[in-house]
């Protein structure tokens, strides 16, 4: 396993590239309506990356189609942008990648599109919380299960699952870059956690079972039983003290 140690110089153009991936979810956020397509989001993306100079990562990546991906209640990641019109309650995850400059950033929010169920509700808070106490473990000398036991142990605790088939990451130059980040996993395990390491933590959390199934367009991965999911995910840099957040909204 190689992991790459990044300079100062590439830490500030991450931080430049972080910051217009969340100045673009923001967007979205305010954007997004009842009754609108999913496709219209993802243009609002397209433009929002244009107009600041950055490219999207996820366009063409392994033969993705679109710039955004935008997944609904039950469908965990890698939902392709479309016809979907998007209604009250609905739990909407906007997954974003974008390029700039040779470096990378990515990042991921969920939200509850009007009045949600109180499950619904419960399942996007702890999710959001699972992201924090896995960034609150990743510190300099730690150890990558550290990180995975924090995200493991907090959504477990609180009754949910969480998804084993697909990770958190490294990132750079690349979109994917080792090492891989599962959310599950033991503390004290793996390698240890550097200065200068840039990682892409993102906890998916199911209400039912952890597993998964991918749906006929090749792309779009749901809950096996159905159940409701939600998915957070920030860059974040390894330094001397606190991780730093670099696409923070």
């Amino acid at each position: 396993m190689s992991i790459i140690i990044k300079s100062k110089r590439e830490i500030e153009a991450m931080r430049h590239v972080g910051h217009i991936v969340a100045k673009v979810l923001e967007v979205l956020k305010r954007e997004i309506k009842l009754g609108m397509k999913t496709k219209e989001l993802d243009s609002i993306a397209c433009k929002e990356l244009e107009k600041r100079g950055a490219r999207p990562s996820f366009k063409g990546y392994r033969g993705f189609p679109a710039s955004l991906c935008v997944s609904i209640n039950n469908e965990i990641v890698h939902g392709i942008p479309g016809e979907r019109i998007m209604d009250e309650g609905d739990i909407i995850s906007r997954d974003l990648g974008a390029i700039y400059e040779g470096f990378q950033g990515d990042a991921a929010v969920s939200v509850i599109l009007g009045d949600g169920s109180p499950q619904a509700k419960k399942l996007v808070e702890a999710t959001e919380k699972a992201l924090e106490v896995g960034i609150e473990a990743a510190n300099n000398g730690a150890r990558l299960g550290d990180i995975s036991a924090a995200i493991q142990m907090y959504a477990e605790s609180r009754g949910y699952s969480v998804v084993r088939e697909y990770t958190g990451h490294g990132i750079g130059r690349q979109m994917h870059e080792e090492p891989q980040i599962p959310n599950f996993g033991r503390k004290g395990e793996g390698p240890k956690l550097k200065k200068g390491m840039t990682l892409a933590l993102e906890p998916m959390l199911n209400i039912g079972s952890w597993r998964t199934c991918v749906g006929g367009d090749g792309w779009v991965v749901s809950t096996i039983d159905g159940s409701l999911s939600a998915h957070f995910e920030h860059t974040i840099a390894i330094t001397d003290g606190k991780p730093e957040i670099l696409t923070a909204f």
